[in-house]
C-alpha cells in the first residue's frame, strides 16, 4: 500500500496537472471557426476546409489590413472559395486601377498577334517620329516593361506633382495620352526599369490608334469598347468588364477598367491557362509566357505584371519567400489583388481598400491562402 504523505500528494496534485494541462491546451488552441467564414467555403475546396475558412476570414477580420469587399478563390478551375463585405456582391463592378494595365498588355498581345503591332519597333506615335526626336526608339516591348526612359516619377511627393496625378486630374487630364508621350527622355530607352502609368496610358493610345486610326474621340470610344468587349469580354465570359475613357477617347487602360469580383476571377484564370478558355487559344500562349518572364531591367516585373521574384531592392509587391516562383499578379492601388500560381492551379482575387502602409500585413494575409495549396 501507498505510504500516507505519498497518497495525499498524489491526490493534490494529480488534479492540478490535468488542470493546468486543459487550462493550457485551451489558452493555445485556436477558436472554432465561425458559420459564416465556413460557409464562404465549399465542401472540398482541394485544402483544409477549416483553414482556408479561417484564412478567408482573416481578411475580413483582421486588423490593420484595411477593408475586404471580395474574395474569390479558385483551384483547379473551380471556385472553392468566396466571400464579400457588406453591401458589396457577386454583381458589384470594382476598380481594377493599375491591374488594369494587364488587361490593356493582352489586348496589345491580340494585337501583336494580329500583325498590327510589332513587339520591338517603335509604336505608331506621330509626334515622336519627327526627325531627330530621340523618343523615335522607345519599342512597344519597353513599354510593356516599364522602362521607356520617360521622365516619370510614380507616387510623388506632394501627390500633386506626382506624373499620374498630373495626367489624371491636373494639366494632362483632357488628353491623357499626349500629356504622357510629351515627356522627355530621362534616360537611354530600355535602359532603366521605372514603374510608370503613363507608359500604360501611352500603350491604351497606341491601341486606339490602330482599333480606330483617323476617328473623332466619340468614334474612338465605340471602336475601342467594342474592340474590348468583342475580343476579351465575350469570349472570357467577363459580362460587367467595362473601361473608361478620356475625353479625347482614349481608354484609361492604366488605371480604370472595371469588372465583378467574378470576372476578374475569370480573367485570372485565362491568364493562368495561358490566354485559353475552353479550349479557344484568345491570344498566343507565347504572348502570356512573355507577360509573365522577368524583364531585362528588373527582376518581379514582367509586362504588365509582377511576379514572385526578390525585386534586388526595398520593393516588396508580392511574398518570393513565402509563395511559388510561378506566382504572378496584377496589383492594383489600394490593395487590389490577382494572384496566380499556374504550378497550384490557383486563382485568389481580393478587392478593396488597403493603404500603403497597411499593404504588407494585407500580403502576408494573402500568402496563407496561397500557402495552403502546397
Amino acid at each position: 500500500m501507498p505510504r500516507p504523505a505519498l497518497t495525499s500528494f498524489l491526490a493534490a496534485a494529480v488534479p492540478a496537472l490535468l488542470l493546468a494541462s486543459c487550462g493550457g491546451a485551451s489558452s493555445t488552441a485556436e477558436p472554432p471557426v465561425s458559420p459564416e467564414a465556413l460557409k464562404a467555403v465549399v465542401e472540398n475546396p482541394g485544402a483544409n476546409r477549416e483553414k482556408l475558412a479561417r484564412a478567408v476570414d482573416e481578411a475580413f477580420t483582421r486588423e490593420g489590413i484595411g477593408e475586404t469587399r471580395a474574395l474569390i478563390v479558385m483551384h483547379g478551375g473551380e471556385v472553392v472559395a468566396a466571400r464579400y463585405g457588406e453591401g458589396y456582391g457577386p454583381e458589384t463592378r470594382f476598380i481594377g486601377w493599375s491591374m488594369s494595365k494587364t488587361v490593356t498588355g493582352v489586348l496589345i498581345g491580340m494585337l501583336v498577334a494580329d500583325g498590327r503591332l510589332h513587339l520591338d519597333e517603335a509604336p505608331p506615335i506621330p509626334r515622336w517620329q519627327r526627325a531627330g526626336d530621340p523618343r523615335g526608339e522607345i519599342t512597344l516591348r519597353q513599354l510593356l516593361q516599364m522602362r521607356s526612359g520617360l521622365r516619370h516619377e510614380e507616387k510623388a511627393e506632394p501627390v500633386y506633382t506626382s506624373g499620374e496625378v498630373r495626367m489624371m486630374f491636373l494639366d494632362g487630364r483632357d488628353n491623357m495620352a499626349g500629356w504622357a508621350e510629351a515627356q522627355p527622355l530621362e534616360s537611354e530607352p530600355g535602359r532603366k526599369f521605372k514603374y510608370s502609368t503613363p507608359d500604360a496610358m501611352i500603350l491604351s493610345d497606341v491601341a486606339t490608334r490602330v482599333v480606330a486610326p483617323e476617328a473623332s474621340a466619340a468614334e474612338r470610344q465605340r471602336l475601342m469598347a467594342d474592340y474590348l468587349e468583342s475580343r476579351l469580354a465575350v469570349p472570357l465570359g467577363m459580362k460587367s468588364l467595362v473601361a473608361e475613357y478620356d475625353r479625347s477617347g482614349t481608354m484609361m487602360g492604366g488605371s480604370m477598367i472595371w469588372a465583378s469580383a467574378p470576372d476578374w476571377a475569370r480573367f485570372g484564370e485565362f491568364m493562368r491557362r495561358k490566354g485559353s478558355v475552353k479550349g479557344a487559344q484568345i491570344v498566343p500562349r507565347a504572348w502570356i509566357e512573355f507577360m509573365t518572364k522577368p524583364s531585362p531591367r528588373s527582376s518581379d516585373y514582367g509586362a504588365t505584371v509582377w511576379l514572385n521574384r526578390d525585386s534586388g531592392g526595398d520593393r516588396e509587391v508580392l511574398f518570393p519567400e513565402d509563395g511559388p516562383a510561378d506566382l504572378f499578379a496584377a496589383v492594383g492601388h489600394l490593395g487590389q489583388y490577382v494572384l496566380v500560381s499556374p504550378s497550384r492551379e490557383l486563382t485568389v482575387v481580393r478587392l478593396g481598400k488597403t493603404d500603403e502602409k497597411d499593404r504588407a500585413a494585407l500580403v502576408e494575409t494573402l500568402a496563407k491562402i496561397v500557402d495552403l495549396y502546397r
